[in-house]
């Protein structure tokens, strides 16, 4: 197989397994979304959208957010981890949007990248999500997976990000990066790993990552 014919092959067999995508942080607007994705760094989306609504009961816009202190906002957050990092973030980026953007979330990479405790793994998302610009966040399913693939070297998440951008096509990076965030946990989580049930990896997998499979099965 070609890495084109991989590509054709990953895209497909995602399009058929997932149609409709899923959006896995609850949220009701760019806000909404940019406070939940800073919440899901090292925490599982699952725990974030039991938090959020408790949050949002409180403060689902800047203004209201920086009304509370930032010990109200850690001490909501806290079952998120990070708690003191995120809630600065929180409280920073909110009084920033009100100050600088009109209450707005900015529509460009730069402008949130400068936000307390935004990357650009978390810009990436907003704009894809948010206000659907193509972007490609990678998170460690993707950058898990794309190694499993052959479809990059694996020695960083920038890099990762950068092989996607080049091998997939533009219009389907938003809805790639997230079925290939479902596929991952579905059918090639890195713990419990069953093969047989990953066709994507068992059709077109790096030799090596086959090889230690099976040799840790035995």
């Amino acid at each position: 197989m070609t890495k084109q014919e991989k590509v054709e092959f990953v895209i497909t067999t995602l399009k058929d397994l997932y149609p409709e995508i899923p959006i896995p942080l609850d949220h009701k607007d760019p806000y909404t979304l940019l406070i939940a994705v800073l919440l899901s760094a090292q925490c599982t989306d699952v725990r974030v959208n039991q938090i959020t609504p408790l949050l949002f009961a409180k403060a689902d816009n800047p203004y209201d957010m920086i009304k509370m202190s930032v010990e109200e906002i850690k001490a909501i957050i806290r079952p998120c981890g990070l708690s003191p990092m995120k809630s600065k973030g929180i409280y920073g980026l909110s009084k920033i949007l009100i100050e600088k953007h009109n209450g707005e979330v900015p529509k460009s990479f730069d402008d949130l990248e400068e936000l307390p405790a935004v990357g650009h793994k978390t810009a990436s998302v907003v704009m894809s999500q948010a206000f659907k610009v193509p972007a490609f966040p990678v998170d460690t399913h993707i950058h898990r997976l794309m190694y499993r693939w052959n479809l990059t070297n694996g020695k960083s998440v920038a890099q990762t990000e950068k092989d996607a951008k080049r091998l997939f096509p533009k219009d389907t990076w938003n809805d790639l990066h997230l079925q290939i965030i479902w596929y991952g946990r579905e059918f090639s989580p890195a713990r419990g790993w069953d093969l047989d049930k990953d066709v994507i990896t068992k059709t077109i997998g790096r030799k090596s990552v086959l090889a230690k499979y099976y040799k840790n099965k035995k």
